[in-house]
């Protein structure tokens, strides 16, 4: 069998967190307050294997232990216990550009970053046009490092660590930078040592990125590894960790106070106010109220109203929102031809039942409405006042705001057949 390009075993991490010293020397001398020490495990007994050639994924948490688990792979830190074995020439896309010197130029730097990784001079000679042009920064490459911009810094990080012939590749979080074209040259780039055989590990919390691109998946939860599969199982079952930490977080928040029914012109709200939306709550398909909704699944909107004296058959409505300004959708009961019956004074709700939600994950903000029978009249207007957040759930798309109900089919043509 072909040995593993990294052979993680029972490796754990502790750092030692100070404070409450003294913050100067004069301090020191006339202050007896000493400083108090705290233990932090950012990693506990994790053990995995990751195979040469492969394109490996860790997933987590900020704060999980992914990123110390990568620069004790890359030879940063070492493990306060157990062991990791490396087979090949690492190159890392940690934090892009920091191991810069500001005073050397940028071509100096692509030396100095080449002879730290063990390659010799002639080598480094015979790419750095390769990684000038890539980098895209011009003359610039024989300016000083301390006179780039943040933007140039990353392109040649990015640059000089996917042209040193890595044998193993440490992606911290990004694998792309800069602007669209930039991007698309990374990804390019990524994509092609992958077809070479370099084994690739990205760290990140974004499952989508998981899903494309990754062989295997190892999940990591406050320094302790808690799977390692395909994909798809490991995403799976770290979304649904997600969703329920989520649900009870938006458990715990409190509810919106009822509006009492009077009128109101805000810029957020206006109305005449004989019938006012009070809150609005979410329900799967039992009825049961839900903290948030799933991608792909049942979801009952339900609008609580009051009214203040009777009104006939009233049009409710709903504007959906996502978190970035775009409008999505905005159904009323009257486009549907489902009329309202006479609402008398005192309190009800309105369902809006949705079979399939088509909304992909993200964060998403509904206005209500409730208006005369013709529309020409507003009773209550509430922009964008409700929050829904919306979780991975039974869609399969990962891309854009929506997902489609899609069908597919192929036409072929035999050659040299007309019909």
């Amino acid at each position: 069998m072909t040995s593993p390009a990294i052979s993680i075993q029972n490796v754990s991490k502790r750092f030692e967190l100070s404070s409450g010293g003294a913050s100067s020397i004069k301090e020191a001398l006339v202050s007896r307050r000493r400083a108090t020490t705290k233990e932090f495990w950012a990693l506990r007994d994790v053990s995995f294997d990751i195979p040469a050639g492969s394109f490996f994924g860790i997933i987590g948490h900020n704060g999980s232990g992914k990123s110390t688990l990568l620069k004790l792979t890359a030879g940063i830190h070492r493990p306060t216990s157990g062991t990791i074995a490396v087979n090949g020439r690492i190159s890392a896309l940690l934090e892009l550009g920091s191991g810069f010197h500001p005073d050397l130029t940028g071509r100096e730097n692509v030396f100095l970053n080449g002879a730290i990784l063990g390659l010799s001079q002639k080598r480094m000679e015979s790419t750095i046009d390769e990684i000038a042009e890539f980098s895209g920064i011009g003359e610039f490459i024989d300016a000083p490092v301390k006179v780039y911009s943040s933007g140039m810094h990353v392109r040649l990080g990015f640059a000089i660590a996917v042209h040193v012939e890595p044998e193993i590749l440490l992606v911290d979080e990004v694998l792309a930078v800069g602007d669209e074209e930039f991007q698309r040259k990374c990804f390019d780039h990524i994509y092609s040592l992958r077809r070479k055989g370099t084994t690739i590990i990205l760290v990140s919390h974004d499952s989508n990125a998981m899903h494309t691109l990754c062989d295997e998946v190892a999940w990591l939860d406050h320094g302790e590894l808690q799977q390692v599969d395909e994909p798809s199982v490991v995403v799976d079952a770290y979304l649904a960790h997600v969703n329920a930490q989520e649900n009870e977080r938006l458990a715990d928040e409190p509810e919106e106070e009822a509006t009492p029914t009077i009128a109101v012109e805000t810029d957020d709200r206006r109305g005449s106010g004989e019938m006012r939306i009070s809150r609005v709550s979410y329900h799967n398909e039992t009825g049961a109220e839900i903290p948030a909704a799933s991608s792909g699944d049942h979801l009952t909107i339900r609008l609580h109203f009051e009214a203040a004296t009777s009104v006939p058959h009233p049009v409710f409505g709903i504007g959906v929102y996502h978190e970035n300004g775009t409008h999505l959708a905005g159904p009323n009961n009257k486009l549907v031809d489902v009329e309202q019956p006479i609402i008398e004074a005192g309190t009800g709700s309105i369902d809006i039942t949705i079979n399939q939600l088509s909304l992909l994950p993200g964060l998403y903000f509904l206005t209500t409405g409730i208006y005369s029978a013709d529309i020409l009249h507003c009773f209550d207007s509430w922009d964008r006042a409700h929050k829904l957040t919306v979780q991975p759930g039974s869609a399969i798309e990962r891309y854009g705001l929506v997902s489609l109900d899609t069908e597919w089919s192929v036409a072929t043509t035999i050659p040299g057949r007309s019909d």
